[in-house]
């Protein structure tokens, strides 16, 4: 259930996102006091598989899809260096096995309501700052996403990943799973024969562990 190689642990949230059994309820009341302030709260991506991961990572490593900073500004992808692609990667994409989006008890949230039925929706910070079409919701997170027991894991830029105001984590069955993050678990679940510079993440394995992956822990 770690590494997002099984999913006995989901249920259904709708026909597109699948969520932890025990996040259902508590995302769904959340989602109707949100309604009462007009506030349409979807889910853009909750459950996500380690192939579905393990794609998006080698997409970026190929450089097939942009890479961006913690602003969310394009980074040169031809002048990093292999270390340089896999933290500009890591800022905005897990590494595949240590997605907290494998639990089912993390998603991203957006607001319908806020936007047309046509909007392409880019999960970047502009859309939730003040202007954005989201700041409603991201303000309205700010004050009730906890007491329905959901946090933001990566709401400070601490270095590692960046900022990301759309991304909840449900703390109460997380936090199982976040004990379970170690250098030992990440070389046993990762396919180095399938993910690219799988060689330059093992050599910089420790710094990804600290920097990426257990910061988010450390509330």
């Amino acid at each position: 259930m770690v590494s997002g190689q099984t999913q006995c642990h989901l249920a259904n949230l709708n026909d597109a996102c699948q969520l932890h059994t025990d996040v259902i309820a508590p995302f769904r009341s959340m989602q109707k006091s949100a309604a009462k302030q007009g506030i349409d709260l979807q889910v853009a991506s909750g459950f996500r598989s380690y192939e579905r991961q393990l794609a998006i990572w080698n997409t970026k490593v190929s450089g097939e899809k942009p890479l961006l900073d913690g602003q969310g500004h394009l980074v040169p992808f031809d002048r990093l260096s292999d270390v340089e692609k896999i933290f500009a990667i890591l800022r905005w994409s897990a590494l595949p096995g240590c997605s907290r989006h494998h639990w089912g008890t993390d998603l991203d949230v957006w607001d319908a309501a806020a936007v047309s039925a046509g909007y392409q929706l880019q999960l970047v910070p502009g859309e939730y700052q003040p202007n954005g079409p989201f700041y409603k919701l991201a303000c309205w997170l700010d004050e009730h996403a906890e007491p329905h027991g959901f946090v933001r894991p990566y709401a400070e830029d601490k270095g590692g990943v960046a900022p990301e105001p759309w991304h909840l984590s449900y703390v109460a069955i997380a936090k199982q799973f976040e004990v379970q993050i170690s250098n030992t678990f990440v070389k046993k679940i990762l396919d180095n024969a399938s993910l690219k510079l799988g060689g330059v993440v093992k050599d910089n394995l420790d710094e990804i562990l600290e920097r990426f992956i257990c910061q988010a822990s450390q509330r």
